[in-house]
């Protein structure tokens, strides 16, 4: 039989070793879903990932310790990105992050409740994937790539190095919204500018290649890219395309001139995904994505390839020089 007095030891040293005993029990980890656009060996994907876990980390997560990432690509494979998309989403993830409507679409149609946060989105609400930027609304939420006034800066762009430019191939997805409302920003500026504009789809290499050669068969052309899956993927074909026919081409961002590119103007891709961290960090803390507004670029930074210019034999005006926020000699 246990007395009084030895009982009121054993209850007082039980109750102080039930907070070190909780303090003991692990945190649960905490689960993040990837779903790429591009193929796993793409430098692009890899300077984005390496970006995004640099934001993690900054936020006290860290892959393996306290969350585990599971990384899925979709390699502008609409079928593929299907079947990933479910795979994630069954893995019920705490938040899953999306590259491009290409991604997020798919996302939402497995689910409505699995959070996510989008980046290189350019037009979400058009997409259906949110009811607005301020409120966001539904499951998904993250960073705009572009507001679409500035496709119109690209022809502007070439004018200004090529004034003689009186003809520009667009290369755009057909597939995807937001390549369709960028054309028409640019039609909306090119009677002004004496330019006509010709619309290249980008769904396949041959294509691509079979288009562009026949288009820079007449003179005083030029080439503009918009955004989309299907234009990374097959950028280096695009810019070998554009130096083998000596195209001025003006790209939406700045890995496309430091792999050859003449010039870019857009935003800081590897950026957002820093950003993007911060909204994971906030929704694995307990805010929801349909109170987390869009964000849009800080930022857009115009980029020249001098080597490129010269090989086309282009001299850049010093006005453009100066307004450039990077020169690659």
């Amino acid at each position: 039989m246990i007395r009084r007095r030895e009982f009121v030891t054993l209850l007082g040293g039980a109750a102080a070793a039930w907070p070190m005993a909780a303090r003991a029990q692990p945190e649960r980890k905490r689960r993040i879903g990837v779903l790429m656009n591009l193929a796993a060996d793409d430098a692009q994907s890899m300077a984005r990932i390496a970006a995004f876990l640099q934001g993690l980390q900054q936020f006290g997560w860290t892959d393996g310790r306290n969350v585990a990432i599971e990384y899925r690509w979709g390699a502008g494979d609409p079928e593929r990105t299907r079947k990933f998309a479910a795979e994630l989403v069954a893995l019920a993830p705490d938040v899953i992050l999306a590259v491009g409507s290409f991604t997020v679409l798919p996302l939402q149609q497995v689910s409505r409740t699995v959070p996510i946060v989008f980046a290189n989105v350019t037009d979400p609400v058009g997409a259906g994937i949110v009811a607005n930027l301020a409120r966001p609304g539904g499951n998904a939420t993250g960073f705009l790539t572009f507001e679409y006034g500035i496709s119109a800066k690209w022809l502007e762009l070439l004018k200004q190095i090529v004034p003689g430019t009186t003809r520009a191939a667009v290369l755009r997805d057909p597939t995807i919204i937001a390549s369709i409302s960028q054309f028409a920003s640019i039609q909306s500026v090119a009677p002004s500018l004496g330019v006509e504009l010709t619309p290249i789809d980008t769904r396949n290499a041959g294509d691509i290649e079979r288009a562009v050669v026949a288009f820079a068969s007449e003179p005083n052309a030029a080439l503009i890219v918009v955004t989309g899956t299907s234009a990374i993927i097959h950028r280096e074909l695009i810019i070998s395309l554009a130096s083998r026919h000596r195209l001025p081409a003006v790209y939406p961002f700045r890995y496309y001139v430091t792999s050859g590119g003449l010039m870019s103007y857009g935003p800081d891709v590897i950026d957002f995904y820093r950003r993007v961290a911060g909204y994971v960090d906030r929704i694995l803390k307990g805010e929801k994505p349909a109170d987390l507004p869009v964000q849009a670029p800080t930022k857009y930074e115009l980029v020249i390839n001098l080597k490129t210019a010269k090989g086309l034999g282009l001299e850049i005006p010093t006005s453009v020089l100066a307004r450039a926020d990077e020169v690659i000699e």
